[in-house]
């Protein structure tokens, strides 16, 4: 087979629909990075226009451009935009469309994941749009502290936007980390070991990581103030045993390493597109993957900082204080690595080279400006203050925007396949950079005069009247320039000249391959050992082309791709992707009725929208299974490999989606013992007093069920039938079911007190977990009775084992925090 044929057959396999219809059917990662990468521009251009019409109204005192009541929806829109809707997505955006051309695979683990994230996103955005245009924008902050955005301080629709609207987003954010977790560790080239991989694709999995971590307590967060609006449940209202405080702890704890999550994409682009520009390799590669994740850890326990001002112990402020300032030094790895490595080679003055320069100059002063909030006496007197607002911007615009705005100019070549022909964008890299500058500097010193933020005037004669209007200057400068990266974009995706294919001279995979990319990206897999393949092989990209290598031949109009082992890279199993399917657009339908619901307080939609989720996940699962045994096919190069193996894509995918899952219980518990020691008003009126028929059922629950699947999983891997021990998990897991529901019914009133309210949660938790096992129990089962499981095919087993442990885990141990509190009384 001739390298034309192969091209035209795996075209063939591997696009997307024609027409309309192939945007709300394709599953291809390339697709979907352009349609995340869009989207997120087209939200930035939202979130700047709300920017501009803020500093308009600030660029003179007592301005009546807009009034109090629009302007709060401005500000809290504006910074909802920027953080939710653009920077995150523009990551995953980024990160789905290049992390399989990296990497030297045909796509990413769960195309159709991907997919779904995407429409989640999408509708969730447009929630928060369709609420700014019809005047019921959310106005409390991005923050959403309550009082202010309880029922007290925003009786409203408002606030209920933000919080359904930012968890429908937050299901995508989930989503993409899952399947680029599970990518960069089993989808990869052969021979790709880890300390041969990209460093792209290490940020990419510490980011998604932090993301599995991160997200969670906000997402926590969200639904318990959500159910206070709702239902009344008073987790944050002092009268009631709640704290306001509660709310900080929980965002903060996703909103410092949102900070982190946001910059370490951009240092990936960074440490990618830098040694390129340099004509020379990183410096310091193992250096800077230890700092990545050294800045990772650091960023979990940085939180506080920003509560300084909230009558933290004395004690608590300086450790907190001195976590702050030692982030500096793996920050400071990096950067000495860049240095450095700039330093070693001979930097060539490209545009994605000036952004890197601008990025150096703004992100340091932001991260010096960072080292000042830090300390605790200069925090409490800028906090709240225009101050903080130029450090956030400096920060995020520095340490993100400059960064992705090189990223795109280095591959813009490579999505268009074109070269630059107009230089539009040199012109937009100094009226963006020298007006950003103007603007935030300018907000610093009026900081440091005493400005107060969100608020939406200020009066003549406190010597801020020329400084905003410098400030405001400066930010319509940096507006055209932004204007004109767009228009830049525009002009050479659609009139410049074809370009080569690898016009930076680059060593990674990405540019092995034609641009604009093929829907299948490598004719075949290729065999890696070195970090920078096309370094070692300049002919690496026509011998791909000619499937020299891995599933060089395309077999049974299948989408092929193989799984590696995790440390070595070496192939593990044949991988079969699915199809083109509009069961991802119609799932986030489903999951946007069950918002919906809740937001309108419809609730007879919420359990359709349960049915229809259920209905659609099952059909989407079962289209994953097969009804007979391969064992092991050809892949080229003279190998054979597993199509079944244990450990599927499916398993590595529940094992990360039970970190996230961990880590809301864990920020549940926190929330709980937070409340029991800190809050005031306790203790309640009256304590749960664990039944003997609750601890039976609990305990016999936890105990057969995680017992009877794994009796289940040696039955079928030695040939016998697993029905007769799933029957009896399904036992167990309905009594772990009763025990929650006995739980929900010991305090039947969880609007009287807080911890009423969260032993009611405690145990919808846990019920939820049960139920959701119990349901998976009877698939597989159905699964068993089609033949559907096998000796080989047991990766559904191992699967429901991972789902089972945990629902008998959090009920044990929910059940116990739930009751101790009565008990030691």
């Amino acid at each position: 087979m001739n390298a034309l044929r192969r091209h035209r057959i795996l075209t063939r396999i591997w696009a997307s629909e024609s027409g309309w219809r192939g945007w709300f059917t394709t599953v291809n990662h390339t697709d979907l990075g352009r349609m995340f990468m869009f989207a997120s521009a087209v939200f930035f251009l939202i979130g700047g226009i709300l920017a501009m019409l803020i500093r308009a109204q600030l660029a003179s005192p007592r301005s009546a451009f807009v009034g109090a009541e629009t302007y709060a929806q401005l500000f809290t829109m504006h910074g909802t935009i920027m953080m939710f809707l653009f920077a995150i997505p523009l990551f995953e955006g980024l990160t789905i469309y290049l992390l399989p051309k990296l990497l030297g695979s045909r796509d990413l683990a769960y195309p159709r994941l991907s997919a779904y994230g995407f429409w989640c996103y999408v509708l969730g955005g447009s929630m928060l749009i369709f609420a700014l245009l019809a005047g019921i924008a959310p106005d409390s902050g991005w923050f959403m502290y309550p009082p202010l955005a309880s029922t007290l301080g925003s009786p409203g629709i408002n606030s209920d936007f933000w919080l359904l609207g930012i968890t429908f987003v937050e299901i995508s954010a989930i989503a993409a980390a899952v399947e680029i977790v599970v990518t960069v560790l089993r989808f990869r080239a052969p021979g790709m070991s880890l300390d041969r991989m990209p460093i792209y694709g290490w940020y990419a999995l510490v980011t998604a990581t932090m993301i599995l971590t991160g997200f969670p307590p906000l997402i926590l967060g969200s639904i318990l103030l959500e159910l206070e609006r709702a239902f009344g449940l008073p987790f944050f209202q002092v009268a009631e045993g709640g704290d306001s405080l509660l709310w900080q702890h929980l965002f903060w704890l996703f909103g410092h390493p949102e900070v982190y999550i946001i910059f370490l994409p951009a240092a990936g682009a960074i440490s990618t597109i830098l040694p390129v520009m340099a004509r020379t390799e990183l410096m310091g590669y193992r250096w800077v993957v230890a700092a990545a994740i050294a800045l990772a850890v650091l960023s979990f326990g940085l939180w506080v900082h920003h509560m300084f001002t909230t009558g933290i112990p004395h004690m608590g402020l300086a450790l907190f204080s001195a976590a702050s300032t030692l982030v500096a030094v793996p920050t400071a790895v990096q950067i000495f690595a860049w240095i450095g490595t700039l330093w070693r080679g001979s930097p060539q003055m490209r545009l994605p080279m000036m952004w890197i320069l601008a990025f150096f100059a703004t992100f340091v002063i932001g991260g010096l400006t960072g080292v000042m909030v830090a300390v605790v006496p200069f925090d409490w007197q800028v906090h709240d203050t225009h101050f903080i607002v130029a450090h956030l911007h400096y920060v995020l615009v520095g340490g993100f925007v400059f960064p992705m705005l090189a990223a795109l100019y280095y591959w813009m070549p490579h999505v268009t396949g074109r070269k630059r022909f107009f230089r539009v964008g040199d012109a937009a890299f100094w009226l963006i950079t020298l007006g950003f500058h103007a603007t935030f500097l300018a907000v610093h010193w009026v900081g440091l005069l005493g400005q107060r933020r969100r608020t939406e005037t200020y009066d003549p004669g406190q010597g801020w009247e020329v400084i905003n209007l410098i400030s405001s200057i400066g930010g319509f400068v940096m507006a055209i320039g932004f204007g004109l990266v767009l228009l830049d974009v525009a002009m050479n995706a659609l009139v410049a000249v074809r370009g080569s294919r690898n016009p930076w001279r680059a060593g990674t995979l990405e540019w092995a391959m034609p641009t604009p990319p093929p829907a299948y990206n490598f004719a075949s897999l290729p065999e890696v050992t070195t970090r920078e393949p096309l370094h070692e092989d300049p002919d690496l990209g026509v011998r791909i082309a000619k499937g020299e290598f891995y599933l060089g031949e395309p077999r049974g109009g299948r989408r092929e791709t193989l799984m590696v082992e995790v440390a070595s890279g070496t192939p593990a199993a044949l991988v079969v992707y699915p199809g083109n399917s509009a069961l991802p657009f119609q799932l986030a339908l489903a999951t946007g009725l069950f918002f919906l619901g809740m937001l309108l307080k419809t609730f007879w939609l919420v359990p359709l929208a349960l049915a229809g989720i259920a209905a659609l996940g099952c059909r989407w699962v079962w289209s994953l299974t097969s009804s007979g045994d391969e064992g092991r096919l050809p892949v080229g190069r003279g190998e054979s490999l597993p199509r079944e193996v244990p450990d599927t894509p499916g398993w590595w995918g529940s094992l990360f989606l039970l970190l996230a899952d961990a880590t809301l219980f864990g920020s549940l518990m926190f929330g709980y013992a937070f409340l029991w020691t800190v809050a005031p008003n306790w203790p309640p009126p009256e304590w749960l007093q664990p039944s003997m028929l609750l601890i039976g059922l609990l305990l016999g629950g936890a105990a057969t069920a995680p017992l009877l699947v794994r009796l289940a999983l040696r039955s079928v891997a030695g040939g016998g039938s697993p029905t007769p021990a799933l029957a009896g998990a399904l036992l167990g897991l309905g009594a772990l079911s009763a025990a929650a529901l006995m739980l929900l019914f010991a305090l039947p009133v969880p609007q009287r007190h807080a911890y009423d309210a969260t032993v009611w949660v405690i145990g919808g938790y846990a019920g939820f977990h049960a139920l959701l096992a119990l349901g998976m129990t009877l698939f597989v089962m159905v699964m068993q009775g089609r033949g559907r499981l096998s000796a080989l095919r047991i990766a559904p087993l191992r699967i429901l084992r991972l789902w089972i442990d945990w629902a008998a885990f959090v009920g044990l141990v929910g059940v116990a925090a739930a009751c101790l509190p009565g008990v030691l009384a």
